[in-house]
């Protein structure tokens, strides 16, 4: 669950963001659009706890995020909130296996290869599990970067702009591997997007 109140972020005073007030429950999906410039990067990045905002509050599984230690609002991203960006981040060096368990190594758990095996067997890249991340496709990177966000089975999947570069075909494929997973772990899903093919994908829909 991740619930927002009243949030504001300001880079400077001539560009000021307030943003409305979101609710999404365990287990519910959530559609952000708005069309560039207007907030829908920070906005993720605020939910994400990757800026701090001006004003307003966060909530996430029931806990008030506003007067944690730098430290423990580290902790909870790493245990509580998955994050797919647009484009992947990966760590060239390592493996596809190594990236996936790097995300347990970072939050202090257990580094699971099986769950990052079964992982890619549900999101179709079990045969690449020895490659390094630059051999693989971008909609092979993509599903890598979805199974990363789920390492840790978070409460709250934050998805940025994941279908911008993909036709339609493979639009729909991502969203439903998102909507799949997510559910199969009981996590809010938020998308935050200018693509306007998702309109259809969501019944709860917020526009920036």
């Amino acid at each position: 669950m991740i619930i927002s109140r009243d949030l504001h972020f300001s880079y400077t005073p001539q560009k000021q963001f307030s943003f409305p007030d979101i609710v999404c429950q365990d287990n519910e999906t959530l559609l952000i659009l708005g069309q560039s410039g207007k907030g829908k990067t920070t906005l993720l990045h605020l939910l994400a706890l990757l800026l701090k905002p001006d004003r307003g509050e966060i909530h996430i599984d029931g806990q008030n995020l506003n007067h944690l230690s730098p430290a423990q609002i580290l902790n909870i991203r790493a245990l509580k909130v998955g994050i797919i960006y647009q484009k992947a981040h990966f760590v060239s060096s390592l493996s596809v296996l190594d990236n996936l368990i790097l995300a347990n190594y970072l939050s202090n758990q257990k580094q699971d290869k099986d769950k990052a095996a079964y992982l890619a067997e549900q999101l179709g890249f079990a045969g690449h599990l020895s490659k390094k991340t630059s051999q693989l496709s971008q909609g092979e990177q993509q599903r890598v970067s979805i199974a990363r966000a789920l390492m840790n089975n978070p409460k709250v999947i934050l998805a940025d702009e994941p279908t911008s570069n993909l036709d339609d075909v493979n639009c729909h494929k991502v969203i439903g591997l998102l909507k799949q997973q997510s559910a199969s772990i009981g996590a809010s899903l938020l998308v935050v997007t200018h693509d306007q093919r998702l309109k259809d994908e969501f019944p709860n829909q917020i526009f920036l």
